[in-house]
């Protein structure tokens, strides 16, 4: 959760835009409806009260504390059909209601992450692992996705962890270390942690599928976190 400087009362729309992550138009409809408390100087531009900001942002982690346990919207990436076939069984005995958006092309794919706001992103293991660099890499820099938690194959995750680095610095959730070839390993461990990128295993046991399910819930825990 972004944090706001308690040194000052009054916020610009543009600031107030960025904390919120929505954009200037949503400020000022929040501003008319009484959602946020503001003023105009002089010149005619607002100023957002500090104080209202915050009861946005602690309302908006009350509620997705109590969505998390119970409903979750996934924008799934797929290869095959069979594999998006698979996953929407997996879900059904969960006790996590998912509500599946999917695709079998990687840039509609995006353009239904970009579009639909979803609390979640998939990504099938059977994307080749050059088009998931490309897609990771648009969803860290895109400002309406790049807080949006990825799950990937964890075969991924251990073989791209410069992807995983610089995804997490494009969000603002890892700080660059320019210094990080020098470190030791482990803090070089440390430093490609990124809280929104998870690992799933790729096979399809019994128990894998058991983990999925706590994957999604801790994804969703993470968002929570970062939002």
């Amino acid at each position: 959760m972004k944090a706001i400087n308690p040194a000052s009362d009054y916020l610009s729309t543009r600031q107030s835009a960025k904390i919120l992550q929505v954009s200037l138009g949503t400020v000022q409809k929040m501003v008319e409806v009484g959602e946020l408390i503001a003023w105009k100087t002089y010149g005619g531009h607002r100023r957002i009260l500090a104080s209202s900001l915050e009861k946005q942002l602690t309302r908006r982690k009350q509620l997705m504390r109590q969505k998390i346990s119970t409903h979750c919207v996934v924008m799934a990436i797929f290869r095959r059909t069979e594999n998006r076939e698979e996953l929407q069984e997996i879900c059904r005995d969960w006790s996590l209601q998912v509500d599946l958006i999917w695709s079998l092309d990687s840039l509609e794919g995006l353009m239904q992450a970009v579009s639909s706001a979803p609390d979640l992103i998939y990504l099938d293991a059977f994307i080749p692992p050059v088009e998931q660099v490309h897609i990771i890499h648009y969803l860290s820099k895109n400002e309406l996705t790049q807080r949006i938690p990825i799950l990937v194959d964890e075969g991924f995750v251990e073989l791209h962890p410069g992807v995983i680095q610089l995804a997490g610095e494009n969000s603002g959730v890892i700080q660059p270390q320019p210094n990080a070839e020098n470190a030791s390993s482990a803090q070089n461990q440390n430093i490609l942690e990124n809280p929104l990128i998870l690992g799933y295993p790729a096979n399809h046991s019994q128990l894998a599928k058991q983990q999925l399910e706590q994957l999604f819930v801790e994804a969703l825990s993470r968002k929570y976190d970062w939002a």
